[in-house]
């Protein structure tokens, strides 16, 4: 038996054909990661967020590369702790990843750690580190709602034209991502501050959503 994590292949084809296409130095991150907030008490691991893979990809290769998750049950552990298939959530940065910014960040970050002596610093994490940090053309400002409740994204339309808006559905609540280039130029001002005002907003910027069509917890995010 394998870890599933497409569970809705269409909608995931249909998510890799929205993303904005990128450029030949950029590609996009994704980090398959185990929530013991998904799982019940008594699952013995020290930590909510257990880092399991990480990995960039183009467009083109990225279902692909999604499947190659699906191995064994039992193959992901932390602390010799098999990881449970209710606790695997896919997360990406829908905005690309600058691959040649985040060269001269490892290498900056290579040498502080030599003039440290900081000899266990993995180069692979540091690498990853530097990609998942090097945001390239920020297409979308992701709005994290962490309730489920339609009456806070009619209260958000309030505040922004609709037409700029992709809203997605995750296990706790909503993503809501808000496309800069689509923005009503009258409320560049104000849509922000006005959004984050609002009940149950936990969070916003270029931060890793939910991967529609995959695994969050026993939930599988979708558009809506």
């Amino acid at each position: 038996m394998n870890y599933k994590i497409i569970h809705d292949e269409d909608a995931l084809k249909a998510f890799i054909d929205w993303l904005p296409v990128c450029n030949e130095q950029e590609q996009y991150y994704l980090s398959l990661l185990a929530r013991t907030k998904y799982l019940e008490e008594g699952h013995g691991f020290k930590s909510d967020k257990q880092q399991l893979k990480r990995f960039t990809s183009t467009k083109e290769s990225m279902l692909e590369k999604i499947r190659q998750l699906e191995c064994a049950v039992g193959a992901y552990t932390q602390r010799g702790i098999s990881i449970p298939q209710e606790a695997l959530a896919l997360y990406i940065s829908v905005n690309p990843r600058d691959l040649w910014k985040a060269t001269f960040s490892s290498l900056v970050a290579f040498a502080q750690n030599i003039q440290a002596n900081a000899s266990a610093k993995n180069p692979h994490q540091e690498v990853m580190s530097a990609i998942q940090q090097s945001c390239s053309n920020k297409y979308y400002i992701d709005i994290d709602v962490d309730a489920k409740d339609p009456a806070i994204l009619a209260q958000i339309k309030e505040f922004v034209n609709p037409s700029c808006l992709t809203v997605m559905e995750t296990r706790g609540g909503y993503h809501v991502l808000v496309e800069l280039a689509a923005l009503d130029p009258a409320l560049r001002k104000t849509w922000y501050p006005d959004i984050m005002n609002l009940p149950n907003v936990d969070q916003s910027g270029d931060n890793i959503i939910p991967v529609p069509g995959c695994t969050q917890g026993g939930f599988v995010p979708r558009f809506i």
